[in-house]
């Protein structure tokens, strides 16, 4: 229970850090919000089904993501416009960091639950249909942006993010995609051999 304390102590540090002189409050919510969502669905279902420790700390990593986001809003992550600068890049692409993890991450989810709980005979399916759900999950999400967007008037745009790019809900499901990819392709062999030692200790 040692290593789950430490990770939560970090989710609240990087949380509390990021809440410090944001931006601006309306936008740090929105980006904040889907880490406190996902955060407190870990601890409700943690007794029926805890991940693998790989898995949280990912999960860990893209809340620092969306922490670092809310705080300096995607378009103006410092480092990220260093990049910008030092490449003659067109805008800030910290976003698309944010959108390969948010494909990579909840590919990493998804296929945990697929392989432990078993929920796809054929094994071959389970690539495919994982990084399918991801892209389900950054449609909607993109459909959210469009939402909030619509609903809130100027006050969404640092939330939207699109920097001018009429292709960036395009790009973000592109990156979102790609990340789920990479995870299902590059990283299997890591997280086959890390849920197959859980499921060992486990019992």
């Amino acid at each position: 229970m040692k290593k789950y304390c430490i990770l939560i102590l970090l989710f609240f540090a990087g949380l509390l850090v990021s809440a410090i002189h944001p931006h601006d409050y309306f936008t740090w919510i929105l980006e904040v919000f889907p880490a406190i969502i996902g955060f407190f669905v870990l601890i409700f279902t943690f007794r029926r089904f805890s991940f693998t420790t790989l898995t949280y700390v990912f999960i860990l990593l893209h809340c620092f993501v969306l922490f670092i986001g809310g705080h300096y809003t995607y378009a103006q992550v410092p480092l990220f416009n260093w990049v910008k600068d030092v490449f003659h890049q067109s805008r800030n692409n910290y976003d698309k960091l944010g959108h390969f993890t948010q494909g990579f991450v909840p590919a990493m989810i998804t296929r945990e639950i697929f392989i432990r709980q078993n929920v796809i005979q054929k094994k071959g399916w389970i690539a495919v249909l994982t990084v399918s759900v991801c892209m389900g999950i950054s449609m909607l999400y993109e459909f959210l942006e469009w939402f909030v967007s619509v609903t809130s008037g100027s006050s969404g745009d640092s939330f939207l993010g699109t920097q001018g790019d009429i292709w960036d809900t395009q790009s973000d499901m592109l990156f979102a995609t790609i990340g789920a990819i990479c995870m299902v392709t590059l990283f299997a062999k890591v997280h086959n051999a890390v849920i197959k030692q859980f499921t060992v200790t486990a019992k």
